[in-house]
């Protein structure tokens, strides 16, 4: 086989094993960090209030949480 062919299909292959990693990689350092770092929640949004010296309604908390898209 050609060295040139050769040498472009090992680049594109070392691409491809390389991408895949970064994918698994990428996807566990995710999770860990939504695992450290939950999304906000009702509670804490009731938490933030609280500080606050209010005492939010339901219809206040659910349009905090719609706001944020969750």
């Amino acid at each position: 086989m050609n060295p040139f062919v050769s040498s472009i299909l090992y680049f594109v292959g070392g691409g491809i094993i390389g991408a895949v990693i970064a994918y698994f990689v990428t996807r566990k350092q995710f999770e860990k960090q939504l695992k450290e770092n939950p999304p906000i929640n009702e509670k804490m949004i009731r938490a933030m209030y609280a500080q606050m010296g209010r005492k939010p309604s339901e219809a206040q908390i659910r349009a905090i949480m719609k706001s944020m898209g969750q």
